[in-house]
């Protein structure tokens, strides 16, 4: 079955972050492994891990998933993109003293600079990341965007385009965001409309590269470009796409993680109606 879940904090030390998302019920967590709006991080270190990957074993939770900072442009060029190259290595292997397999990435923002220019550079950068982690299993997940302002990534083709330029499919893939999926113009009203979305995902990347979805309804309507989350079932995505994907058995083992709004139902009204309508 799907593994639902929800991005959770991991303040006060990240081994919190896995018994905030156990008493939340979560099957799978996404966290941050550090500050997400700042170049420097403290290091982990081998306490920290051990302590981490000890309460991740003890625990309920099957799978977790990092994101990567909101400061990382791959698109960008001169410091900017120095700093993001050494930063995303930095994440890489912060995954790895955690024992964490798959880690989100916003691709980044052409600046005006032009989508193709930008995807040459995304690409490019993927490239020299894995070639300095190379020893690494963590797999870099290129999230799907709403196509607000310069940002790479709202179409399911520009992704594929740079996994195909990066070329080691063991190393990237591609997490699937519904709010952002929908504010870039895909339909995804309806079970027919479900069913069109993943025929493009395996006619383009194909449904073993899909490491993780993002679950969200959108405050604004279809191919609005804005990233604007809302309530599982109070956008304009409404209901049935999220039955639709927490019970096929396509995503079997597929975390299906929560970046709902927190006030309103909360990570615990919106996880319950995600369990209901998988089914248990």
């Amino acid at each position: 079955m799907s593994l639902i879940g929800t991005h959770v904090s991991a303040a006060g030390g990240i081994w919190n972050a896995i018994s905030r998302g156990e008493s939340l019920g979560c099957e799978s967590i996404q966290i941050f492994t550090r500050n997400q709006l700042q170049w420097k991080a403290p290091p982990i270190s081998e306490s920290v891990a051990a302590r981490f990957m000890a309460a991740w074993r003890d625990s309920s939770i099957v799978r977790v998933v990092a994101h990567a900072s909101y400061l990382i442009n791959l698109a960008s060029e001169g410091k900017t993109r120095e700093r993001s190259i050494a930063s995303l290595v930095e994440e890489i292997n912060r995954c790895e003293q955690l024992g964490i397999d798959d880690l989100v990435l916003h691709p980044g923002s052409h600046l005006g600079e032009g989508a193709e220019r930008g995807k040459e550079l995304v690409s490019e950068a993927l490239r020299k990341v894995i070639e300095r982690t190379g020893s690494a299993r963590t797999r870099i997940l290129i999230e799907t965007m709403s196509g607000q302002g310069h940002t790479i990534g709202s179409t399911i083709e520009d992704i594929a385009w740079i996994l195909e330029k990066v070329g080691d499919h063991s190393r990237a893939g591609i997490c699937l965001d519904t709010c952002h999926l929908f504010a870039g113009g895909y339909e995804l009203r309806g079970r027919s409309s479900y069913e069109r979305l993943v025929r493009s995902v395996e006619k383009h990347v194909g449904s073993r590269h899909v490491g993780c979805w993002h679950l969200n309804d959108s405050k604004t309507d279809m191919g609005s470009r804005l990233d604007r989350h809302e309530h599982i079932g109070e956008g304009y995505i409404g209901s049935e796409v999220f039955t639709c994907i927490v019970s096929d058995p396509l995503w079997e083992e597929t975390p299906c993680l929560l970046e709902t709004p927190k006030e309103g139902p909360g990570d615990e009204g919106n996880l319950a109606l995600l369990k209901k309508m998988r089914g248990y």
